[in-house]
């Protein structure tokens, strides 16, 4: 592909001429163990997705994932650990960066989910494989899982 203005993806970004640089949104997503289930959110393109969003400015990406948690799930998190990270390419056009964590739930509310999600749904670990998700969103789940069975 030629990069010409006209017909650069958005999401390169000339620094000096010729010298090409990704220029992408950051969004961060959690992991959550609660009580052995993981809560997951249907979005507009009728996948499954983790909680989470986009950072704000001035803001932790650790900050960040517990406020969206909150908003979508109506949940308190703490103890976020990272587990990976990875460029989800959503359209030929749309490029995110991920930034993935995981958790144990711990606290006592209940699940609950905002209007930003078609509908909200609790899996078994077995169940991820089977569901409509990009597949990294399911290797994060399943290196989350393998981080806990080192626990057990």
């Amino acid at each position: 592909m030629v990069n010409t203005p006209d017909r650069r993806p958005p999401y390169l970004v000339e620094r000096c001429p010729g010298y090409f640089e990704y220029q992408l949104p950051i969004s961060v997503k959690l992991v959550i163990d609660y009580q052995g289930k993981v809560p997951l959110l249907k979005n507009e393109r009728d996948e499954w997705e983790l909680p989470g969003g986009k950072i704000e400015v001035d803001e932790s990406p650790e900050e960040c994932v517990g406020r969206e948690v909150a908003e979508e799930l109506g949940l308190t998190v703490s103890g976020v650990r990272i587990i990976d990270s990875w460029v989800y390419r959503i359209t030929s056009l749309r490029h995110v960066f991920m930034v993935n964590y995981g958790t144990i739930y711990e606290g006592s509310e209940e699940l609950q989910y905002s209007a930003e999600h078609k509908e909200l749904g609790l899996f078994s670990y077995s169940a991820i494989a089977q569901l409509k998700m990009p597949k990294n969103y399911r290797r994060t789940i399943s290196s989350w899982k393998a981080f806990l069975n080192r626990f057990d």
